[in-house]
């Protein structure tokens, strides 16, 4: 096991760690927003002071357009269903009218609506935010790139064309499926609506991942550990179950790799299931499930499961704070590995050869040798290895995607989430205003037992 774990990081990829990575949301307006749509949480008082220190000045909504200017837009609507958007969308007969009849007030009007609406249907994406079901990820890109900026940038320079690419997704995933559209007769209507959906999904996320990062596609059951934007390893993973523990999309920061993790019981189980008064009256049967249960003055029963062979948690766990308390981590039922289907945990997402990843994190992040690491984990104590700098590690959803191998393939809609996206493609374009999902947050109490 450890020289497959030391193999994995070559001396480049370990340099590249020591890069800084900016894929915080950039302007203070983002935690109003977010108290609106109950992530306050999310956003810390230094992250919220660096991003008043980084905001951009303000911009006029609406800027004055030459009419080979406002031509270059009209041409460059035109082409947009090759990015799976609809040119009707953004109204090219006014803006030809507008574009005859001279420079001036309407014209202004206009063009820059209409410049408005491209960028923000291709920085941030189409889909209404109702329709993006369990989506909790703060795109910060309409702060990196906010829009009245391009607009202006655009005039300046003259060429609207690269003004655009600088919004374009970056992963090579999305080329691939604009490939697709490309090739895709327009008799094929459902698998047209399907690779749009898709690569609207992409738009969705910041345009810049960050040069290291994990990601894993829940349809697919696979996680990725990613360096600009090429596999470096795969991992299999069970996802949530369809329903109430379905596992949701996040963003959040990996802080660090715990060895040998406790289990803090869920109160459903400690109480619910009766666990609590089990380990209370059958302390031998505790001990040999490293189960130790304390009660307050109140009767309120608490059971923690130590690290060891039995620990539900098995021998790692990432350490990625955030509401939904979802979280990769080992298991000591790696059979299920073996499935097929896989969407059979209470939300939080297991994780296959956890241990390899683990190792490999400690020393990309945590400034650990690989004997280190190994060590930490043989030792069987509870051992939190901090990272030097933060990964981003990203929980998404697409239905049609590369799969590991690089073949673009359809993966099955287990959540029931393209529906709500392909019925936004029929209907009118419309402003998204919302920043994240107003949909209530349900922290997972993964009982982490098997099917």
């Amino acid at each position: 096991m450890m020289a497959a774990a030391c193999a994995i990081v070559p001396g480049a990829i370990a340099a590249q760690s020591a890069q800084p990575e900016n894929i915080l949301p950039m302007r203070a307006e983002i935690k109003e927003q977010a108290v609106e749509a109950d992530t306050a949480a999310f956003i810390s008082e230094p992250v919220v002071q660096a991003i008043d220190a980084m905001a951009e000045p303000d911009y006029p909504v609406v800027q004055e357009w030459p009419v080979d200017m406002a031509q270059a837009l009209a041409a460059t609507i035109d082409k947009l269903g090759a990015e799976g958007l609809s040119p009707a969308d953004y109204n090219p007969a006014g803006l030809r009218a507008a574009i005859a009849a001279g420079e001036g007030a309407e014209l202004n009007q206009l063009a820059s609506k209409a410049f408005a609406w491209v960028v923000e249907d291709l920085r941030d994406g189409r889909t209404p935010m109702d329709a993006r079901k369990q989506w909790f990820v703060l795109d910060p890109d309409q702060d990196r790139y906010p829009t009245g900026k391009l607009m202006a940038d655009a005039l300046e320079s003259g060429d609207l064309a690269k003004t655009l690419e600088r919004i374009m997704p970056e992963h090579p995933d999305y080329y691939r499926l604009r490939e697709e559209l490309a090739k895709t007769p327009a008799s094929s209507t459902s698998r047209r609506k399907l690779v749009r959906a898709n690569m609207d999904r992409w738009r969705w996320l910041a345009r810049d991942l960050g040069s290291q990062y994990l990601i894993t596609n829940v349809p697919e059951y696979q996680l990725r550990l990613t360096v600009n934007d090429t596999i470096v390893r795969t991992y299999r993973t069970v996802v949530g179950k369809p329903g109430r523990t379905a596992t949701p999309q996040i963003a959040e920061s990996v802080e660090g790799v715990i060895f040998n993790p406790t289990w803090t019981v869920p109160q459903s189980i400690v109480k619910g299931e009766g666990l609590g008064a089990r380990v209370l009256g059958n302390p031998a049967w505790a001990r040999a499930k490293g189960y130790t249960a304390t009660k307050g003055a109140n009767g309120w029963v608490s059971v923690v499961q130590q690290p060891g062979p039995t620990n539900s948690l098995g021998l790692m766990k990432l350490d990625m704070p955030n509401r939904h308390a979802i979280f990769l981590h080992d298991t000591p039922s790696r059979h299920l590995f073996g499935n097929a289907a896989r969407a059979l945990s209470h939300g939080c997402i297991r994780t296959e050869r956890a241990t390899e990843l683990a190792i490999a994190l400690a020393m990309l992040r945590g400034g650990l040798t690989g004997d280190e690491a190994k060590a930490v984990m043989t030792s069987g104590k509870y051992t939190k290895v901090g990272f030097e700098q933060t990964m981003p590690v990203y929980i998404t959803y697409f239905t049609m995607a590369q799969d590991i191998n690089g073949e673009l393939k359809e993966f099955s809609d287990i959540y029931g989430r393209d529906a709500p996206v392909l019925a936004a493609l029929d209907k009118p374009r419309v402003a998204n205003r919302k920043r994240v999902t107003g949909e209530q947050i349900i922290p997972i109490e993964d009982n982490l037992q098997d099917s």
